[in-house]
Order: C-alpha cells, then sequence, then structure tokens
C-alpha cells in the first residue's frame, strides 16, 4: 500500500514540474508578433495581380474574398492531386505548366495558388522565356500578315485570366519553399504539412466588376497610364514670325511588361532604346549651332507602349487637338519619325549590326537612310543593315500608331535584329541588365547622334570631319544602366539623385495607374521616379546656355518658356529655358470629369486611335501577402482532442477512486 502511496506522489511531483518548465520554455517570446515569427515564415515575392479591359479580365488573383491555404508541392509530384494545392514550379517547368492547364481540368480544379522559383543555375539552361505573345499587340498592326512570328519565344500567358494567386519567388525564398515541399513528400502520412497562404485578393473580385467599364464606374480600379516627357532641341519659340520648320520626330518607350508587376526591368525590351536616345541627346547637347538647325528636333518618350500603345496614341490625339502640351507643334510639320527600339544585343562576329525598319518608300524615309548611311561610315566595327524585304511590315513599335493615323507616315526603326528579336525574354522578369551589352547600346547612341545630326543640319550635308566630331559618352550608358536597369543602386545613383528625391530604389518599368485627373502640370506626386527624371535631365540638356536665367527657383520661373529644374532635392533648383514638357498617356477612350471620376467614351470606329483600344484598368487590392506555416491534420486533431477527453475522464475516475481510497485508510488508521 505504502509503494502504491509513493508511486501516486511521484506522478503528480512529475506533473508540477512539467506545468513550471513549459513556461520557461516560452519566456524567449516575448510579445505576439514574435509568436507570429515562430509559426509563420514570411515569403519574399512578387505577385501577378489582376488587370481589366473591356471585354473582361487577365492576370492573376484569389479566386474569392478570403485567402488561400494550400499545402506546398513540387510540380513533378503534381500528377494525381486531390485537393487544392500550392504548386511549386522552376522556370523551366512554366511552359510545361500552363500547357498542361488548358487541357487537364482536374489539375485547374486542384491549384490552390502557383509559386515561381528563381535561381542563377536553372534561368542559364533556359533556351528563352517570354510571357507575351509571338506576335506582341498584333492588334494594333498596320497590315493583315499577323501570323508572323516576331517574339519566336512567346508563350502566349501574360494577357490570360487565371483565377488563382501566382508569385515570382526571390531567390533565398525558393530555397525555403522547396524545402517545404520536400518536407511535404517525406512525411506524406504524417499527421503535419506545410501549408502556403496567399493573400492577393482583388477588390473588383469582391465587387463583382469584372470589366473596365464596370470597376471604373464602382470605383474599384484604376486606369492603366503615366506621363511620358516630350522635349525639344533647340528650345521652340512660339513667339516667333518665322516659317515653323519640318519636325525630326526621335522616339524611344520608358516602360515595359512582365507577368509580375514589379520585377519589370525590360532591359533590351525597350529600355536600352530610351538609354540611346538619351545619350545621344546628351552628345547633341554639347554641339555648337543648334539654333542654325534647318530642322527641328523633337524628343518623345512614350510610357504605357506595353499596354495598347497608350503613350502614343494619346500623343497623337491631343496633338490633334492642339492641347496645351503642343503649343508650337503640328503634326502636319512632321517630316520623319525615327524610332530607337532594341539595341542592346546588337552583335554579329564582333561586329555592332543593327538592322533599320522602314514605313515603306519616301524621300523622306531615303534621307533617313542616307543619313544612316553617312553616320556609319564615320563609326568603326558598326555595320547598318536594311531589314529583310520579306518581313510582313515594321515589327511591334510605337511607329505603328502613326501608321494607323496616318498610312503615309514616314519613319524607321533602329533595332539590334531582323525578322525575330533576339532577345530570348521579352517582356519577362529575365530580360535585366544581364540580357544587354553597354557597347552595343554606345554603338547605336553614336549611330542615332550622328544621324540626327545629319537630318537636323538640312539641305547642307555636314562635312565627314564634323560629324566625328559627335561623341557619345560611354560612362553615361553605363552609368544609366546601373540606375534603370539595377537594384543596387538603382533609382539611388548619383546621376538620379542629382535631379529628383526618388521614392526607392528598385527600379521598375511597369506603366502604372493615373490617380488623379490628367495634367501638363501634374502634381508631382503622382508622376513616376522614371518620368520625373527624365523631364529634369531633358530640360537640362536641351537648354539654351545663352537664354538660361542663373537664379534659384523652388517650383516656378518668372521668365517665360523658363523651367524650375533640380528643386527636389533641397527644395530649390535652377532656372533653364527648355520647351520639356510632361504628356499624359492613357486610354483615348477615357474622359475624367471632376465630380464623376473617370467615363468610359463611346467608340468612334471611324477613329484610328480609339479603334481596338482595351481601355487596360488595374484592380485596387488591400494587401498582398505570402506566407508558410506548418498545419496539423484535421484527423490528427480530432483524435488528440479524444485523447484528451479520455485521460480527463480517466483522471476524474482515478482522482475519485484515490480520494475513496485515501478516506478509508485514514478511516482504517
Amino acid at each position: 500500500m505504502a509503494s502504491k502511496l509513493l508511486y501516486q506522489l511521484l506522478c503528480l511531483i512529475a506533473l508540477f514540474h512539467l506545468c513550471i518548465s513549459a513556461p520557461l520554455a516560452l519566456n524567449q517570446l516575448q510579445s505576439v508578433p514574435d509568436l507570429e515569427k515562430s509559426m509563420y515564415t514570411v515569403i519574399d515575392g512578387f505577385p501577378c495581380v489582376r488587370l481589366l479591359n473591356i471585354d473582361g479580365e487577365i492576370g492573376c488573383g484569389n479566386p474569392g474574398r478570403d485567402k488561400v491555404v494550400a499545402p506546398v508541392v513540387r510540380f513533378k509530384n503534381a500528377d494525381q492531386l486531390l485537393q487544392k494545392s500550392t504548386v511549386l514550379l522552376s522556370l523551366d517547368e512554366v511552359e510545361s505548366f500552363f500547357l498542361r492547364l488548358s487541357n487537364d481540368s482536374n489539375l485547374l480544379r486542384n491549384i490552390g495558388g502557383v509559386l515561381v522559383g528563381s535561381g542563377s543555375n536553372i534561368e542559364s539552361k533556359l533556351k528563352g522565356f517570354s510571357p507575351a505573345e509571338k506576335f506582341p499587340q498584333a492588334e494594333f498592326s498596320p497590315y493583315q500578315s499577323t501570323k508572323h512570328q516576331w517574339n519566336p519565344n512567346g508563350l502566349d500567358i501574360l494577357r490570360n485570366a487565371y483565377n488563382f494567386p501566382v508569385f515570382l519567388l526571390s531567390e533565398n525564398s525558393t530555397v525555403t519553399l522547396l524545402e517545404s515541399a520536400t518536407k511535404n513528400e517525406a512525411r506524406k502520412n504524417a499527421y503535419t504539412k506545410d501549408f502556403a497562404e496567399f493573400n492577393l485578393v482583388m477588390q473588383t473580385t469582391k465587387s463583382g466588376t469584372h470589366d473596365s467599364e464596370s470597376c471604373l464606374k464602382e470605383g474599384t480600379c484604376l486606369p492603366l497610364g503615366g506621363y511620358s516627357v516630350l522635349s525639344a532641341f533647340p528650345a521652340l519659340n512660339s513667339s516667333t514670325k518665322k516659317q515653323p520648320k519640318p519636325i525630326i520626330l526621335a522616339v524611344a518607350s520608358m516602360d515595359s511588361s512582365s507577368l509580375f508587376r514589379d520585377k519589370n526591368f525590360g532591359a533590351d525590351s525597350s529600355i536600352s532604346g530610351l538609354i540611346a536616345l538619351l545619350a545621344a541627346i546628351d552628345a547633341l547637347s554639347h554641339v555648337n549651332g543648334s539654333q542654325d538647325f534647318g530642322k527641328q528636333l523633337v524628343f518623345v518618350f512614350f510610357t504605357g507602349e506595353s499596354w495598347g500603345y497608350l503613350g502614343s496614341r494619346r500623343f497623337l490625339l491631343e496633338l490633334d487637338q492642339q492641347s496645351d502640351d503642343f503649343e508650337g507643334l503640328n503634326s502636319t510639320l512632321i517630316d520623319t519619325v525615327l524610332e530607337i527600339g532594341s539595341v542592346g544585343k546588337a552583335f554579329n562576329n564582333g561586329v555592332q549590326s543593327f538592322f533599320t525598319h522602314s514605313t515603306g518608300v519616301s524621300a523622306a524615309t531615303n534621307r533617313t537612310l542616307d543619313a544612316f548611311q553617312l553616320a556609319e561610315e564615320s563609326l568603326n566595327d558598326i555595320k547598318i543593315l536594311k531589314a529583310s524585304a520579306t518581313n510582313p511590315g515594321i515589327p511591334p513599335s510605337s511607329l505603328m500608331t502613326f501608321l494607323r493615323k496616318n498610312p503615309q507616315t514616314s519613319g524607321i526603326i533602329l533595332e539590334d535584329f531582323d525578322s525575330s528579336f533576339t532577345n530570348k525574354y521579352y517582356h519577362s522578369h529575365l530580360d535585366d541588365h544581364s540580357n544587354v551589352d553597354s557597347s552595343a547600346i554606345v554603338a547605336a547612341a553614336s549611330l542615332v547622334a550622328r544621324t540626327l545630326y545629319i537630318l537636323a543640319s538640312g539641305e547642307t550635308t555636314p562635312s565627314l570631319s564634323t560629324i566625328k566630331g559627335i561623341s557619345v559618352n560611354s560612362s553615361l550608358v553605363e552609368e544609366l544602366e546601373s540606375c534603370l536597369l539595377k537594384c543596387d543602386p538603382g533609382l539611388s545613383c548619383g546621376l538620379i539623385k542629382q535631379y529628383i528625391s526618388t521614392t526607392g530604389a528598385c527600379p521598375s518599368h511597369y506603366v502604372g495607374v493615373m490617380a488623379e485627373e490628367p495634367s501638363s502640370s501634374p502634381d508631382l506626386v503622382y508622376v513616376s521616379d522614371i518620368s520625373r527624371f527624365l523631364w529634369n535631365f531633358l530640360a537640362e540638356k536641351t537648354s539654351m546656355p545663352s537664354e538660361n536665367v542663373a537664379s534659384e527657383c523652388t517650383s516656378n520661373c518668372t521668365k517665360k518658356g523658363a523651367l524650375c529644374i533640380k528643386s527636389e532635392i533641397k527644395g530649390k533648383g535652377v532656372c533653364v529655358v527648355s520647351s520639356t514638357r510632361y504628356v499624359p498617356a492613357y486610354s483615348t477612350r477615357l474622359k475624367y470629369e471632376a465630380e464623376v471620376g473617370w467615363k468610359v467614351l463611346p467608340l468612334n470606329s471611324s477613329d484610328p486611335l480609339m479603334l481596338n483600344d482595351p481601355i487596360w484598368t488595374e484592380s485596387f487590392w488591400a494587401t498582398i501577402g505570402l506566407r508558410v506555416y506548418t498545419v496539423q491534420d484535421a484527423t490528427y486533431d480530432r483524435l488528440v482532442l479524444l485523447a484528451g477527453l479520455a485521460v480527463t475522464l480517466l483522471t476524474y475516475v482515478a482522482t475519485v477512486a484515490t480520494k475513496g481510497f485515501i478516506i478509508k485508510a485514514l478511516k482504517r488508521d
């Protein structure tokens, strides 16, 4: 009897020890956030978000109003999914996954979310990865042959709608999720699994507004758009009584697109051309005698070109309407359009080879081709070739907009390809700084600067020695690459910090949204870092030193035609005389009304600038997040509950029995 009492006493001591040791183990958790950190792993990633147009939706998002929670599995083990699952893909599996998704209803039904991994080891093995179409934005083509494959690596998944969340993982997060998937495979029949939780709830999904017209009406989205930047060299003088000069219009795009909204460098897709044109403008700014040019140089950097050519279509519409942005300009004065496209991969057996794609045969086009030829002769190891006559027409470009507006437009696009893109990562998150070569961009900038100078000189062809004196600053090109195509230093680089205060370091060339009423003098809070940098840079480079006012300013200058640049840095800047302007870029079928907001205009099928306008918008969202945590199987939870109830019942019975035993023992004593 005494041994039984001793045994029960030892049990009570052990229980007491457990009760006091558990709180000691939890002493490291000082707060609720500490507890959350111990339970949840927050994952770094870039989301695919919900976009809308006049016909419906594209992009990604949670299927309903709630978060999505699903166990992590690798795609190679996704043959027989029996429940909603988070599928982990490597980049080389993306094509086969989306192809299978379109043909396998069972797989589609059991997709909870998709995670796309990153890793240089996989990326180096890829033959190509482009989520865009094989003929990007073919609906805006000025010609009928839209079966041509300008983008042979195109997967055509960028414009599809996916009713599940999709994230691109960072390299560190890829390792974390791979570990989770491997654990789940190892403990297939275990009671715990690692789950991914997606918070990618789109406001348009919650409100049931599934196209641009309805979401704009209900206020659950905003139009895609931003601000293009225009500048003239030399500055325009609208008060002069002289006959206006013919215009040489040099253009480039400042935006790109990607399946993942904020992982969007567009290095060769568009930004190589932007950098080349900026470097060419810098070179021309050092040339004497620009006031004596026979023709007027006008530069435009369009935004929104990846989304229905928003920038160029709005530009031509505003130009026709002669809004305040276009004082001193007229569409009838445009002699030729020179577009700088993808120029970052121009290599052929050690020679920088570029191709000219022209709109057709005209006197203006021939003059431009002759100017390119003369510029080529002034440079070493650079070759200019005409694009193949078998091409159906010009490649996807802003020049398409000009041709749809006026089929007689004379224009040339400078590219690093002939019949198909050399860029195997077109409109992909992989189109970063490693996908371009700075020497190719320097070569393109040199060609463009000298060609523009020859064209602007008018009837008198400058001497070869004069042309050779126009030199591009290769250091500027390299710095622009570091600023616009890398996260380090990115927008924190010294060059950009000379002009503006940035909102972040890592550049993204996604077009963004129009968050306020469009204006030629917008509130700078609503203007992107890239647009503001271009405005300041161009205003300085195209200003006339002899006319500049050596005075400080905070926002405006008193002299007519003067602009206040670099005022963001220390709250004060300097005044320069320049014709640099912001030009709103948004759908030609939208109008902003103060009391109503955004209104969709009726389609005018006779207006080529309205035709095929998709009216792109982006859904609102509250927060976007992704995290991973371990979840116990519900069956196990129920077993634990039953076991707990059984232990409680047995404890109660044992307590009653022990109590009775002790009472009897005491009575005997």
